[in-house]
């Protein structure tokens, strides 16, 4: 044995899994699904007999939750699918830089400086309108699988 020292750079996480197995026959519409690696939400799934050899299988079509893409998966109903572990989180808008990213405040007080302005154009609109009028605005962030994007926008009222 050698008296080495082994030394491992590491940058993962702390191993929480992005996402969780769930028997594809228990998935419904407007539960999540992971179909070609992106984190979709189902909007329709048809159930098929099974066959003279084979399973019922489970039709999923579903949209991507961060771009908006269609995208449809076949699968057997008796095997597992991924199921990405999705979070939403509120966040007071500080401020939007002229690169087009916003500076969020934290629920612990801490500032959130990494996220893009939304690619949606009417919720862009939105949020710049609603900040160039000095409102208070709290956006939701929608995060999945190591991706954050804005979805959604909260109007508390006028700054003090």
């Amino acid at each position: 044995m050698s008296d080495e020292e082994h030394h491992f750079d590491s940058h993962a996480d702390a191993g929480a899994s992005k996402t969780y197995p769930q028997q594809a026959g228990t998935i419904r519409k407007n539960g999540y699904i992971v179909i070609k690696s992106r984190p979709c939400k189902v909007v329709e799934v048809s159930t098929s007999k099974t066959g003279k050899h084979g399973h019922a299988k489970c039709h999923f079509v579903a949209i991507d939750i961060f771009n908006g893409k269609k995208l449809e998966d076949i699968v057997p109903s008796s095997h597992n699918c991924d199921v990405p572990h999705v979070n939403r989180t509120d966040y007071q808008l500080i401020d939007i830089s002229e690169d087009g990213f916003v500076s969020l405040l934290t629920e612990n007080g801490n500032t959130k400086d990494d996220l893009r302005l939304p690619t949606d154009d009417s919720l862009l609109s939105q949020i710049k309108d609603g900040f160039a009028e000095g409102k208070d605005l709290v956006v939701s962030v929608m995060s999945a699988m190591g991706e954050e994007q804005i979805c959604a926008l909260k109007d508390i009222g006028p700054k003090n």
